[in-house]
């Protein structure tokens, strides 16, 4: 017996979702019934029984039975603390049938509460369904976008050069206090005015579309200047000189493949039961035709949304009911008015 938790709590790959996982997937999983809540003493909250087997009846192979019992329940005469609310012998004998009877769709005329009239209604509800077990499961994709830049060394660029880890490391030192820290950080800030100078002289270089066309011409002008780039100053150059631009060029990493961009990075929830090609078409292609799935990093989850199985629709009053409504409320408030002055 649990509370609602351990129906949804944790994402894929987490502890709780791979318990989930192993017990529906080891077909233990038979049934869960919904209780109602206010059934103990010291909390309201509602509850739901884990009917787990390892010997499931043959028709039962690879099948969870969800049971709403939320409304399977009598008041009681006098409340005991949070419990106010208990489960009649005729009650639960009928839940005992629902669960032997095994159909899905079996419905019961249950009693609940008007949401507008809050007076008690009388109603046919759906309280037992059956489901395959990979109904239940899902996969957490990846989906990424290419990274896309433009470059300038424009001076409002240049400037952010200065916020850049690598370019601030270059005039620091890891010795102690004396002659030999002293020359690191003098040799640092000089390399830092070397770089500030080659900027300089690419500023008059208009927006460049491609990083690749860019990073060449850093490149010449370099060596035009006797300066040889590392691999931590050229990355720190091209992180404060570009900007992201949804009409540049795609920026590739050295294998030839398009660089994500992590910004643009998402995640998307597919059914078990749906192709992940097919869901990529119809759901995300439309809408970033640029778009890929990392595969490395998808995850299997579990979840039981009990509710959501269970929801039933509640219409909305009429538009003419609750303006006549209002104006019968607008008419007391002023009848309440009149007596005050």
């Amino acid at each position: 017996m649990f509370n609602g938790s351990p129906l949804f709590t944790g994402g894929a790959g987490s502890g709780e979702s791979e318990i989930r996982r192993w017990i529906i997937e080891s077909d233990w999983l038979e049934a869960i019934v919904a209780l109602p809540d206010q059934l103990f003493y010291n909390t309201g909250i509602s509850t739901y029984i884990w009917v787990l087997t390892n010997r499931k009846e043959p028709h039962r192979a690879g099948k969870v039975q969800l049971i709403d019992g939320r409304q399977f329940f009598t008041k009681m005469r006098k409340s005991l603390g949070n419990k106010r609310n208990e489960l009649s012998q005729a009650q639960i004998d009928d839940l005992t049938r629902i669960h032997g009877n095994f159909t899905d769709g079996e419905t019961r005329d249950l009693t609940d509460e008007d949401p507008v009239t809050h007076q008690p209604r009388t109603r046919p509800r759906v309280v037992s369904k059956i489901f395959d077990n990979n109904d239940f499961g899902y996969r957490r994709i990846t989906v990424e976008r290419p990274l896309r830049l433009n470059f300038a060394a424009a001076p409002d660029r240049i400037v952010r050069l200065e916020d850049e880890k690598a370019f601030q490391k270059l005039a620091k030192s890891s010795k102690r206090p004396g002659p030999v820290h002293d020359s690191e950080v003098a040799q640092g800030r000089f390399r830092q005015q070397q770089l500030r100078d080659l900027l300089e002289r690419l500023a008059q270089e208009k927006v460049t579309d491609n990083r690749e066309i860019f990073l060449a011409k850093l490149e010449r002008q370099a060596r035009a200047s006797e300066i040889r780039l590392s691999a931590a100053e050229r990355k720190a150059v091209l992180a404060a000189l570009g900007e992201r631009d949804p009409q540049a060029d795609i920026c590739y990493d050295q294998a030839g493949q398009p660089e994500p961009d992590p910004e643009l990075r998402d995640t998307e929830t597919v059914p078990l039961h749906q192709d992940i090609e097919d869901y990529m078409a119809s759901e995300v292609l439309p809408h970033a035709p640029d778009a890929w799935i990392d595969h490395t990093k998808t995850k299997i989850g579990y979840e039981i949304p009990f509710n959501r199985h269970f929801y039933v629709y509640e219409p909305p009053r009429p538009l003419d009911e609750i303006d006549r409504d209002l104006q019968a409320l607008e008419q007391e408030i002023i009848g309440l008015l009149a007596e005050i002055t």
